[in-house]
């Protein structure tokens, strides 16, 4: 991913990048929200380590400065 405002290249893993397209769509999303939407667009479970995984992602996409912090 491109972004604009450093014009720095980012990789952004398919599970990061969904996150990242999901906030996208719907700016103000908590991190229920995000998680909830997660599990009903890729049809998983509920799950600790997907609730560790979205923290994890949010993490990257903030030192990536492609998020702002809460």
């Amino acid at each position: 991913m491109f972004d604009t405002a450093s014009g720095d290249t980012h990789f952004l893993a398919p599970f990061t990048l969904t996150i990242f397209e999901l906030i996208q769509s719907n700016p103000g999303m908590s991190a229920h929200e995000i998680e909830s939407a997660l599990l009903s667009r890729l049809d998983l479970p509920s799950s600790e380590h997907l609730t560790s995984l979205t923290q994890e992602s949010l993490a990257g996409l903030r030192q990536l400065g492609l998020l702002e912090a809460p």
